[in-house]
C-alpha cells in the first residue's frame, strides 16, 4: 500500500514537473522554437549599394548576445540569423527562401529596403510567416487586411513627407522646391506623401524632380540639373550613399536651399560626416529616437544603457550613429513581444502579440511617442518631431507631430 501511495505521488509530480517546469513542454511551438531556442530570420545589406545600413544588423545582433548572456527570453536563447542580400530583391528572395524554408525560421525581423520586402511581401503572407517590424517605412507595411503578417515599425515615408509639406506650406508657402528621389517605391513613397502633403500647391511649388537607380555611381549630374531649376527648396530623398553625395555636390555648387534630408540618411557618423560636417549645417528631417550625438541625452538613463551596451557587446561600432540607436530600439521592441508571447511561440500568437501593443516606451524613443499597433493599425511609430543640424548635432526644434495618413 504504501508502495503504491509512492507511486502515485512520484508520478503526480513528474506530470506537474513536466507541464510547468522551465520554458516548461507545456509550450506551444511553431517552426524555430522549443524549449530552448528561438529562431529568428533576417536579410541585411552588409554589401552593396546600401551598405551603410549594414551596422544595423550588427548592433541587432549584438543586441541578442546581451540577452543570450543574460539567460535568454523566458528561458531561451535567441538563434539571430543574418543574411547578407547586398540590397538586391532577388537575393533577398533566394536569402529568405532558405531562412523559412531550410533554417526553418520562427519568423523574419527586421529585414532592410522597401525593393527588398517588396519583393518578399506576398511570399511571407501566402507563407503565414511573420514579417515583422521591417526596416523600411513605405506605406505598404501597414495593411492587416490585406497583409496580415507584414508590419512595420519605423514611421511611415508618406507621413515623414506630409510633415516637410506641412512645414513649407506654413513657413515658404512660395517656395520653389526640387526633388531627388530613389526610382523605386521607397522613393515614391515619399515624393507620393509630399506632393499629396502640398495639396493644390504642388504644380506651382514643385519645379523639378529627378529620379537616380541605386546603381548608379553618383548623384551629381542630377543635382546640377536640379540646381539649375532656380529651386529654393530642397528635398533629398536618397539612402545613405547617395545622400552623402547629394549633400557635398550642394554645397560644393554654392547652392544654399532649404534642404530636407529623409530620416533614413540622418546618420552623422554613417552619412554626415562622409559628407562633411560643415557641408551638413542646416539640413531639416524627422526624428523619432534620442540622436547618440546630442549632449542633452548625455545624463539619460536610456542613452547611459545604450552606451554601456555599445562598449560591451558592440565595441567596434559607432556611438555617434543613429542606426545603432535604431538597431537597439527595433531590437527591444521584438524582445518586449517574444517576451508577453511566453510559451506560446506559434506563429500566429507572434502575430497576436506584436498587433496589440498599447503605449509601449522602448529605449531611445523620444519622449512623448509610444509605440502602439491594433488589429487594424500595424503602423507602429507615427509621430515625429522636426530637427536641424548645426555642425555638430541634430537639435530638436518643434514639438512632437502626428501627421494624419
Amino acid at each position: 500500500m504504501q508502495n503504491r501511495r509512492t507511486f502515485v505521488v512520484t508520478a503526480a509530480a513528474l506530470a506537474i514537473a513536466l507541464a510547468y517546469g522551465p520554458a516548461g513542454a507545456a509550450g506551444k511551438y511553431g517552426p524555430g522554437a522549443s524549449d530552448t531556442e528561438i529562431k529568428i530570420g533576417n536579410t541585411n545589406p552588409y554589401s552593396g549599394p546600401a551598405s551603410a545600413y549594414g551596422t544595423i544588423g550588427k548592433s541587432i545582433s549584438a543586441y541578442w548576445k546581451m540577452v543570450n548572456a543574460n539567460g535568454g527570453i523566458n528561458g531561451r536563447k535567441i538563434n539571430f540569423i543574418s543574411q547578407d542580400d547586398s540590397y538586391s530583391p532577388p537575393k533577398t528572395v533566394e536569402k529568405i527562401r532558405k531562412l523559412v524554408e531550410q533554417e526553418q525560421v520562427l519568423f523574419i525581423f527586421q529585414s532592410l529596403g522597401t525593393p527588398t520586402n517588396s519583393a518578399i511581401h506576398k511570399y511571407m503572407n501566402a507563407k503565414k510567416v511573420p514579417h515583422l517590424f521591417v526596416a523600411t517605412g513605405a506605406g505598404k507595411w501597414g495593411q492587416p487586411k490585406k497583409y496580415p503578417w507584414t508590419m512595420g515599425w519605423q514611421p511611415a515615408y508618406p507621413g515623414e513627407a506630409k510633415i516637410y509639406a506641412s512645414y513649407l506650406l506654413n513657413n515658404k508657402p512660395d517656395s520653389k522646391v526640387a526633388i531627388l528621389y530613389q526610382n523605386d517605391d521607397y522613393g515614391k513613397d515619399y515624393l507620393n506623401g509630399f506632393l499629396k502633403g502640398l495639396g493644390s500647391k504642388a504644380k506651382t511649388m514643385v519645379v523639378a524632380k529627378e529620379p537616380y537607380e541605386t546603381a548608379d555611381p553618383t548623384v551629381e549630374p542630377q543635382i546640377i540639373k536640379l540646381k539649375a531649376s532656380g529651386a529654393d527648396v530642397f528635398f533629398n530623398i536618397t539612402t545613405p550613399k547617395f545622400a552623402a553625395q547629394a549633400i557635398r555636390k550642394v554645397h560644393d555648387l554654392g547652392w544654399k536651399p532649404l534642404h530636407f534630408l529623409n530620416n533614413v540618411s540622418t546618420s552623422v557618423g554613417g552619412v554626415l560626416k562622409p559628407a562633411g560636417l560643415d557641408k551638413s549645417v542646416g539640413l531639416i528631417t524627422t526624428g523619432y529616437l534620442k540622436d547618440p550625438t546630442d549632449p542633452q541625452w548625455a545624463n539619460d538613463a536610456d542613452f547611459k544603457a545604450w552606451t554601456a551596451w555599445m562598449n560591451k557587446y558592440y565595441p567596434d561600432g559607432d556611438k555617434n550613429s543613429s542606426f545603432n540607436a535604431y538597431g537597439y530600439a527595433v531590437a527591444s521592441t521584438m524582445h518586449e513581444v517574444l517576451k508577453r508571447a511566453g510559451d506560446n511561440l506559434t506563429r500566429a500568437n507572434i502575430m497576436k502579440v506584436a498587433s496589440n501593443l498599447k503605449g509601449l516606451k522602448v529605449p531611445l524613443l523620444l519622449p512623448g511617442i509610444t509605440i502602439d499597433t491594433s488589429p487594424t493599425d500595424f503602423y507602429p511609430i507615427e509621430c515625429a518631431k522636426l530637427q536641424k543640424f548645426d555642425g555638430k548635432k541634430w537639435a530638436l526644434v518643434s514639438d512632437v507631430i502626428c501627421p494624419k495618413r
